[in-house]
């Protein structure tokens, strides 16, 4: 049997892309050798027979797929925390016993992919026609803390209202058990995944989720946003979801990035403030690189610098092209570009007044510089090779000559060095 979120998603008309498979009535030492038959079986939980079977198409090894196959399992409360738990596979077990452990209604649909059938012992289909995420057993549901941040980011991304209920049971979860790296990956699905992150915003402030592990979010609320006539709380939703599209065709950090810097640009007037209440939400996600790029400082930057667009815009007669060169060497100034677009698109009326975002990235990229500063014309080896003794004067040349370029002074390598030698010449 199909199960868990694949399953949910063929229903929703969305491609899966990871599968995860039960196997019944199968002993674990047979099953595991039946994979071994089908393509390399990795263990993910030997003991309570869970497998990662990886399968590739014989003519390519780019074209793989990898399922995760499992024997049905009980879940018991061993001990404290998120991870206490003990967990016994039994391949005897009925479908309803199965999909008794599973967190929400939605997720504990089976689907048989041999006769097109659907098992669904807790109304999960119901639930997902009428958008609502409905906890399985509310006996079980409340030992797993982290089943709260779930229910966040899975509101967000399908656009479902939870139950009443399920919301109270969220509301009396202690989250002070979650690893900080679960907490960021559900985060990371909420802000990257979802069309419309403000339902995920909406529902962690209605399930304490933001009094318990971000009070820093907590001084959106009752406050007037910083860039809007209206509640902090409301722009940044709106801007939340604006940023979500504005930023859709960015890879996965650059997008997490612009998400983050959303969400934070409006926790206070002061801007030191902001920049510590960032860095401290920053912290809690255990933000840092992600796939080489440093997002916990792009962040920072963004977050730092997110009026800039704007004041370049209302000083533009004055503004030079070394303003922009010399703000690219903080901040990428697409990603800038972007968080103010979205900004600005969350106001009242903000379809005709995006003239400051649109203006800025159009000159960012006619100088070049909109994803990164202009690289030095001048290197150390320049100057080396000029006959100049590596020190601290050397620095300051290259630091001197940088500054010209840029201001537009100096436009081309052999002028770099003339400058170079000509400033160090003036000085002895």
């Amino acid at each position: 049997m199909l199960v868990g979120g694949c399953v949910r998603d063929r229903l929703l008309g969305i491609e899966a892309k990871d599968l995860d498979v039960e196997v019944y009535r199968v002993d674990p030492a047979r099953l595991r050798e039946i994979l071994k038959q089908l393509g390399n079986v990795n263990t993910v939980g030997e003991h309570f027979s869970v497998y990662k079977l990886v399968v590739r198409n014989q003519s390519s090894d780019l074209d793989r797929v990898e399922i995760d196959v499992s024997i049905p399992r009980r879940e018991s409360k061993s001990g404290q925390g998120h991870r206490g738990f003990l967990i016994e596979g039994d391949p005897s077990m009925t479908f309803e016993e199965a999909a008794r452990r599973r967190d929400f209604t939605i997720n504990a649909i089976l689907y048989d992919p041999l006769t097109n059938d659907t098992v669904d012992p807790f109304g999960g289909r119901t639930d997902l026609e009428n958008r609502l995420l409905k906890a399985v057993d509310p006996g079980t549901f409340i030992e797993d803390s982290l089943r709260v941040l779930r229910a966040v980011q899975l509101a967000a991304r399908f656009e479902l209202t939870l139950d009443p209920d399920t919301a109270e049971l969220c509301r009396s979860i202690d989250l002070a058990d979650i690893p900080r790296e679960r907490i960021r990956g559900e985060f990371e699905k909420l802000l990257i995944l979802a069309e419309r992150p403000s339902i995920g915003l909406e529902a962690a402030l209605e399930l304490a989720v933001v009094d318990k592990l971000f009070p820093e979010l907590r001084a959106l609320v009752g406050r007037q946003s910083n860039h809007a006539a209206e509640d902090a709380v409301e722009h940044t939703k709106r801007s939340l979801d604006k940023a979500a599209r504005v930023c859709a065709d960015l890879k996965k950090e650059k997008r997490l990035t612009v998400m983050l810097a959303t969400l934070c640009h409006d926790l206070s007037a002061d801007s030191q403030a902001r920049l510590e209440a960032t860095l401290s939400i920053l912290k809690k996600l255990g933000v840092y690189s992600v796939e080489g790029y440093d997002v916990r400082s792009a962040v920072l930057s963004l977050v730092r610098e997110e009026s800039a667009p704007n004041q370049f815009y209302e000083s533009r007669e004055s503004i030079l092209d070394g303003d922009f060169r010399r703000l690219a060497q903080d901040v990428e100034l697409d990603l800038l570009y972007r968080v103010t677009k979205a900004c600005t698109l969350a106001r009242a009326g903000g379809e005709s007044s995006i003239a400051a975002a649109e203006w800025f990235i159009a000159r960012a990229r006619a100088l070049g510089v909109e994803h990164e500063p202009s690289e030095p014309l001048l290197q150390g080896r320049h100057l080396l090779e000029a006959g100049v003794e590596p020190g601290p004067e050397m620095g300051r040349l290259l630091k001197r000559v940088y500054e010209l370029q840029l201001d537009g002074e100096v436009t081309t390598r052999d002028q770099a060095l003339s400058t170079a030698l000509r400033i160090r010449d003036s000085n002895t």
